[in-house]
């Protein structure tokens, strides 16, 4: 079932949503068992996936209704008033740029960013590919919040709650933080190397540049104190993290848009984004309920056993760490998340692996990798928006970004996040 769910998710033949409502009942009546039990199963597998799925159909409402407010572009236009022509300073300034806005999803980071650096990049004569290169590492970095999609999937698998997730793996995103703002600075130090005879940018051409992007920015201050107020409460972990996000969102509807016709606008713009992830999300319960309660996971990783050496057993959570970026280019989150990783947490049990450490190493390799994977979406969106080629990208960005995860990976072990 599982392979069946990866080959048809990687030749676009359905989406998820369907494929977790229809491929585990009917892998699991041949095996034996009734209509009821196979209903308990999915009811006990959607029960562990409701909390994540009400958090995200509140929080990319509300991170757009900041987006729409313009909360991001009066940070970012802030930034580049302080840039100048200076070519390393553009290149901290995109990696700061994408570790904010990708708080609001991939989406606002292609659309809020790019158009507001590219520009300067082709000015400075600073090369494109490194501006797509920069992005991409700080999606991989700001994904692993509880809101991103990656570390919901995680949570699913996991039976726990994204907020766990992010706390547990906490340390390293700010490791990586650091990580990728000095990579940006490296990036940005041979680009200066490199550039030859160019014709820099006046400090008032970016200030053109810095009103262009500007949306009509409204209640910013109040905009950014809610949400620094929101992450707080996420962090000391009180109340549940999509009761957060529900009152957060109710908060910026009030004050950004307060009358009926305009609120109703901002349901129906984002209903779809903010209705499709989280159904995809509770009937990814039917498949890993179905495939835990009926026992076909735990039957597919003992076939597994036959190929994996003893000696290698006990570190198949470094092992996938490693694997897991080139890996996540060749599979989709869906198919990497909901069909590879529960059956190597089930393979890791036999040799005493904790699920926790394959997960988050399996997850921090695939995060570093969600924008150089054709089969992501807002990788194509990045494409069309800067101009570049699908290989030439990829090329360019896997050895950077490949190394990237091996720090991430050694940050991890060594601050005993994950225990070898």
């Amino acid at each position: 079932m599982v392979f069946s769910i990866i080959y048809l998710l990687l030749k676009n033949k359905a989406t998820p949503l369907t494929l977790f409502i229809l491929f585990p009942p009917l892998f699991a009546l041949p095996l034996g068992f009734s209509i009821k039990e196979i209903s308990e199963f999915a009811t006990i597998g959607i029960h562990t996936t409701m909390s994540n799925a009400l958090l995200f159909m509140f929080c990319i409402p509300y991170f757009s209704i900041m987006s729409d407010a313009g909360m991001f572009d009066k940070i970012i236009a802030k930034l580049l008033s302080k840039a100048n022509d200076n070519v390393i300073l553009i290149a901290v300034i995109t990696i700061i740029m994408t570790l904010i806005c990708q708080l609001g999803g991939a989406s606002t980071t292609a659309l809020v960013a790019i158009p507001a650096l590219l520009p300067i990049y082709k000015k400075l004569h600073m090369r494109v590919e490194v501006l797509a290169l920069i992005i991409a590492s700080g999606m991989g970095i700001t994904n692993l919040v509880p809101w991103g999609a990656p570390t919901a999937r995680v949570a699913i698998v996991l039976g726990v709650k994204a907020t766990d997730i992010w706390q547990r793996v906490f340390p390293v995103q700010i490791a990586g933080v650091i990580i990728v703002i000095c990579s940006a600075m490296l990036l940005g130090l041979r680009e200066k190397h490199l550039i030859k005879n160019s014709e820099f940018l006046e400090s008032e051409d970016i200030q053109v540049y810095k009103n262009e992007i500007l949306r009509q920015p409204k209640n910013v201050g109040i905009n950014l104190a809610l949400t620094i107020t929101l992450i707080g409460t996420l962090v000391v972990d009180i109340i549940p993290s999509y009761i957060v996000f529900m009152i957060g969102f109710a908060i910026a509807m009030l004050i950004n848009f307060p009358n009926i016709t305009s609120q109703d606008a901002q349901l129906r713009k984002h209903a779809p984004t903010a209705l499709l992830l989280p159904a995809t999300m509770i009937t990814s319960g039917i498949f890993v309920g179905i495939i835990s309660e009926t026992g076909m996971l735990h039957a597919m990783a003992n076939s597994l056993l036959y190929f994996i050496p003893d000696f290698l057993g006990q570190h198949l959570h470094i092992i996938m760490g490693i694997l897991s970026t080139p890996i996540g280019i060749a599979l989709g989150a869906d198919a990497f998340y909901y069909g590879l990783l529960p059956l190597i947490i089930e393979v890791g049990k036999t040799y005493g692996v904790d699920p926790m450490n394959i997960a988050i190493t399996m997850l921090v390799g695939k995060n570093v990798s969600v924008l150089i994977s054709p089969l992501v979406p807002s990788l194509f969106l990045v494409l069309s928006l800067t101009g570049l080629e699908l290989n030439a990208h990829i090329k360019f960005c896997f050895k950077w970004l490949f190394g990237i995860s091996i720090l991430l990976l050694l940050c991890a072990i060594t601050m005993g996040v994950v225990v070898l």
